[in-house]
């Protein structure tokens, strides 16, 4: 005699096996972190709110990057009139003891953080996560002084 699953199992079963048909990726609205940021904005929002609701949706990933990933954070440069970015969107390109270089987005350039500027920790951002990412205006240009 089989032995029959309830309606819970039966339709957990299911919406798995549609999964593996389907190929659900970091792609699909139901992973991507940042598309309810972008669909949260109303266009009255400053730089500095559009990071906070970014850092409430990622995880922290620590303080040290990989080279090959990218991230966002908090950044407080120590140059005097040093113009910067306060929140920085870069793809880390290289690792050394003082600190790290990577491409940042706003900039559109290779730019170089040192470990006691970056206030907090480090938040991943998956390669599908980007396009969303790039639409949102949360740069903070700033002049150390």
């Amino acid at each position: 005699m089989a032995i029959r699953e309830s309606f819970l199992t039966s339709q957990k079963r299911k919406l798995e096996e549609q999964r593996k048909q389907k190929g659900v990726t970091d792609t699909d609205s139901n992973v991507n972190r940042i598309r309810s940021v972008v669909d949260s904005l109303t266009g009255t929002e400053n730089a500095d709110d559009i990071m906070l609701e970014l850092l409430e949706v990622l995880q922290e990933s620590g303080k040290v990057p990989q080279a090959g990933k990218f991230y966002v954070f908090v950044y407080n440069a120590k140059t005097n009139n040093l113009r910067y970015d306060q929140n920085p969107f870069v793809a880390v390109t290289e690792v050394y003891q003082w600190g790290f270089k990577g491409i940042n987005f706003h900039w559109g350039e290779v730019r170089q953080y040192t470990w006691n500027e970056v206030a907090g920790s480090l938040y991943e951002v998956y390669p599908s996560e980007i396009k969303d990412l790039q639409t949102l205006p949360f740069a903070n240009f700033r002049l150390n002084s």
